[in-house]
C-alpha cells in the first residue's frame, strides 16, 4: 500500500488514528480450497450426468464471484484524499449471499442495524424457534411455496396464542413480526428452521386515533406447548393438501411421542430498553451459513477439518472432508435467488394499515402516542444520495467514521473517488500487484485449474460481466461499470 507516502495533512482525532487495511481473500483457506479445487468439482460434477446440466446456474456464479471479491485484479476504485494526496484502492465485493464471509457478514450486520434503528419500537421482543421432522425437512428446503405457506401457518399460530394472554387488547390488535429462514445446521447439512422474531405484546389503534402496545402477560411452558402442539397439526395438513406428505405418513408423525419432531422454543426474551440485546439477536438470526474461522485446512492433500460448535450425538468435535466434500456441503447451503431471507408480517406487513405509524416509533417507547405523521422522502434527493446517506448511517451505528474516514495517519478529509485518467496496470504495479497478462504467469491466480479467457485482459474482467455500461479509453467515467476493456483505460468504478 502505500502508507510509506509523505502526508501533508495534521493528524485527525488522536494520534492512534486507524490506517485503512486491505483484507486480503486470497491469504484465507477457503479461498484457496475454491480456487484449486473449483474446476476439477464442476468437471466430476458434469461427468456424473453429461447430458444435463447438474449444477444449477445460481451456484456456479455463486463460487466464481467468490473469487473474485476483494481481489484487485478483478476490478477496483481508488479512493484519494484531495488536501494531502494519499489515496488507496477498494477492490470490489460480489455481494454474495451464501458463500463469501465478508459478503454475508456485511449483509448481517447492515440487516440487524436497519431492523434495531428503522423497525422494530421501543418494545419487549421474544424469538420463537420453530424445527420441522426430517420426513419435511427435504420438501421445505426444496419448495419455496410450502415453506411460505408453512411460516405463515406458523406465524398465525403464534399470533394467535399471544393474542389471548393480552388484557385489553381489542380483538383486531396485531402483532409485529421478521421471520428469518435457516436453511443449515452448524455441521453444514440442510436444516431449514425458523427463527421468528415477534413484539411481546399487540398493537392497535383506539377510537380516539393514538397508536397503542399492550403488553403480553407471562409465556409459559403450558402455552409453548400448546401452540407446538397446534403448530403440528395444521402442519401436518397443510403438507397432506400440499402433497408433500401422504396421509399414512402424516398419521405416524401425529402418533409420534416428543412432539413428532416439532420443536418450539420460546425462551429467549428481549426487554424494551435492551437494543443491544436486540441487535445481538437479530445478528444471531441473520448470521451467515458457513464460519470461515471454523476451518482449518494445511494445503493441497490434507483433509479440511471445521470445528462444531458443539459435539454431535456421537460425540464428534469436528468434521473431517475432502475438499471435494466440503463444496458439496457449501453448494447445497447457497440460497437460490430471489428469495429472501428474512419476511415480515403483522404490523410490520408491506400493506399493513398501522406499518407506518409504528415503524416511525422505531427506537421509541410506545405507550398512547398521538397520531404519526409520516415524513415523505425528498423527491429533489436522487437515490443514490439517499443510498449513501444510509451507508453513512449503518457506519456510525456500528462506531465507524463517517464525516473524516482514517485513511492515513496525516489524512484529514474524506476520499473522493478519482476518475482522472489513470493508468491502471500501473495503479497495480505502484500498489505491489502485478498486472496479469496472457504471454506471463498468472502470479495472482495462484492454484488455478482453469485456462485464462481469450481475448480479455484478465486484469481488467470479469469472469462473467454485466449488462452494464463501459467506459471507452481516454474517457473518465463515473458511471456503475466494471472495467472489461484490453487495454488501459481511464474508468473506475465509483463504488465497490
Amino acid at each position: 500500500m502505500s502508507a510509506a507516502r509523505p502526508h501533508c495533512c495534521p493528524a485527525i482525532g488522536s494520534a492512534a488514528a486507524r490506517v485503512y487495511r486491505r483484507r486480503r481473500p486470497e491469504r484465507t483457506a477457503l479461498y484457496r480450497l475454491v480456487q484449486q479445487h473449483l474446476e476439477t468439482w464442476l468437471a466430476r460434477a458434469r461427468e456424473r450426468d453429461p447430458d444435463a446440466a447438474p449444477i444449477p446456474h445460481h451456484i456456479e456464479r455463486e463460487l466464481r464471484g467468490f473469487l473474485e471479491c476483494g481481489i484487485l485484479a478483478c476490478g477496483f476504485a481508488r479512493a484519494r484524499c484531495g488536501t494531502c494526496g494519499h489515496d488507496f484502492l477498494v477492490a470490489f465485493s460480489c455481494k454474495g449471499r451464501g458463500l463469501c464471509p465478508s459478503c454475508t457478514t456485511r449483509r448481517m450486520a447492515e440487516t440487524a442495524a436497519h431492523l434495531v434503528e428503522h423497525v422494530f419500537p421501543q418494545v419487549p421482543v421474544r424469538q420463537w424457534v420453530i424445527t420441522f421432522p426430517r420426513r419435511l425437512r427435504y420438501f421445505l428446503h426444496r419448495d419455496p411455496v410450502l415453506l411460505g405457506r408453512v411460516r405463515r401457518c406458523v406465524l398465525r399460530a403464534i399470533e394467535s396464542a399471544l393474542r389471548r394472554r393480552c388484557p385489553g387488547a381489542p380483538r383486531g390488535a396485531r402483532c409485529g413480526a421478521v421471520t428469518f429462514v435457516q436453511r443449515s445446521g452448524s455441521a453444514l447439512n440442510p436444516y431449514t428452521h425458523l427463527h421468528c422474531c415477534l413484539t411481546d405484546g399487540m398493537f392497535s389503534v383506539d377510537a380516539a386515533g393514538p397508536l397503542r402496545f399492550h403488553p403480553t402477560a407471562d409465556v409459559t411452558e403450558a402455552l409453548v406447548s400448546a401452540v407446538q402442539r397446534r403448530i403440528r397439526s395444521r402442519v401436518l395438513r397443510l403438507a397432506v393438501r400440499h402433497g408433500a406428505l401422504t396421509p399414512e405418513v402424516a398419521a405416524d408423525l401425529a402418533r409420534w411421542g416428543h412432539g413428532g419432531g416439532f420443536s418450539l422454543h420460546a425462551a429467549v426474551h428481549i426487554a424494551a430498553a435492551d437494543r443491544a440485546g436486540l441487535e445481538r439477536l437479530l445478528r444471531y438470526c441473520a448470521r451467515p451459513a458457513f464460519a470461515s474461522e471454523r476451518l482449518c485446512w494445511d494445503g493441497a492433500g490434507q483433509p479440511v477439518r471445521y470445528h462444531l460448535t458443539r459435539p454431535l450425538p456421537s460425540g464428534q468435535t469436528e468434521l473431517t472432508l475432502t475438499p471435494l466434500e466440503l463444496l458439496d456441503r457449501l453448494a447445497a447451503l447457497i440460497p437460490p435467488p430471489r428469495r429472501h431471507r428474512h419476511h415480515y408480517a403483522g404490523v410490520f406487513a408491506p400493506h399493513a394499515a398501522l406499518r407506518a405509524r409504528v415503524t416511525t416509533c422505531a427506537g421509541q417507547p410506545v405507550t398512547a402516542t398521538a397520531p404519526v405523521t409520516v415524513p415523505a422522502p425528498d423527491p429533489a434527493l436522487p437515490a443514490a444520495t439517499r443510498r449513501r446517506a444510509s451507508i453513512r448511517a449503518l457506519l456510525a451505528h456500528l462506531g465507524e467514521h463517517t464525516t473524516a474516514p482514517p485513511l492515513a495517519p496525516r489524512a484529514r478529509d474524506p476520499p473522493e473517488l478519482a476518475a482522472d485518467g489513470i493508468d491502471t496496470a500501473a495503479s497495480l504495479r505502484r500498489y505491489g500487484v502485478l498486472p496479469l497478462c496472457a504471454t506471463t504467469p498468472a502470479k495472482l491466480m495462484f492454484g488455478c485449474r482453469g485456462p485464462l479467457r481469450r481475448g480479455r485482459h484478465p486484469v481488467l474482467c470479469r469472469s462473467r460481466p454485466r449488462s452494464r455500461s463501459i467506459p471507452s479509453p481516454g474517457s473518465p467515467h463515473t458511471g456503475p461499470g466494471r472495467l472489461r476493456c484490453a487495454t488501459n483505460t481511464s474508468g473506475l468504478a465509483p463504488s465497490p
